[in-house]
């Protein structure tokens, strides 16, 4: 088990699907290319995001109201529909957080973005520090076999004493 060391900018990601692993994975790598030494803390179910297995990571439109799902195919009319609009009861059913990860997936492939794990493996080789909270990790029963190569393991105590006294939190 190593240490984190002390980063210039400090996220948290306590999220676990694959809508709120984005943000952090694009703030982080932005900070890096800007010359700051930065820090990812995995904790609680954003875990997940370090996982060897991302097939856990899924986009729950459920209680998500800011979310847009629109169709990334077919017909430019049918392409401006917010499917938003339907009520949560409709997007609970079985079968419709695995659409709305369909939508999410085939939107980001064709924006000619980075899938999750190659935006994550981006993020490691441009030099960005991922931690995860141990206490986390054994509490939700990961082992470090479960997790990507080139990852550290903290305790919060641990992170917190050796981040910025100034921090820049997403969580």
């Amino acid at each position: 088990m190593t240490s984190p060391s002390s980063a210039d900018f400090s996220i948290i990601q306590s999220k676990g699907t694959l809508d709120w692993s984005y943000p952090s994975m694009i703030l982080a790598s932005s900070a890096v290319a800007m010359g700051k030494e930065t820090e990812i803390f995995f904790t609680f179910y954003g875990i997940n995001c370090l996982l060897k297995d991302t097939s856990k990571l899924k986009v729950s439109p459920v209680g998500n109201p800011g979310m847009p799902l629109k169709s990334p195919f077919g017909p430019e009319w049918f392409q401006e529909i917010n499917w938003r609009f339907l009520p949560d009861i409709v997007w609970s059913l079985p079968g419709m957080t695995s659409a709305a990860t369909w939508m999410f997936k085939q939107t980001i492939k064709k924006q000619n973005q980075l899938s999750f794990e190659d935006f994550r493996d981006l993020c490691l080789e441009m030099g960005v520090k991922f931690t995860i909270c141990q206490m986390s990790m054994e509490l939700l029963g990961y082992t470090e076999e479960d997790m990507i190569d080139g990852v550290e393991y903290a305790g919060a105590a641990t992170y917190f004493s050796q981040t910025p006294q100034q921090q820049s939190l997403f969580i």
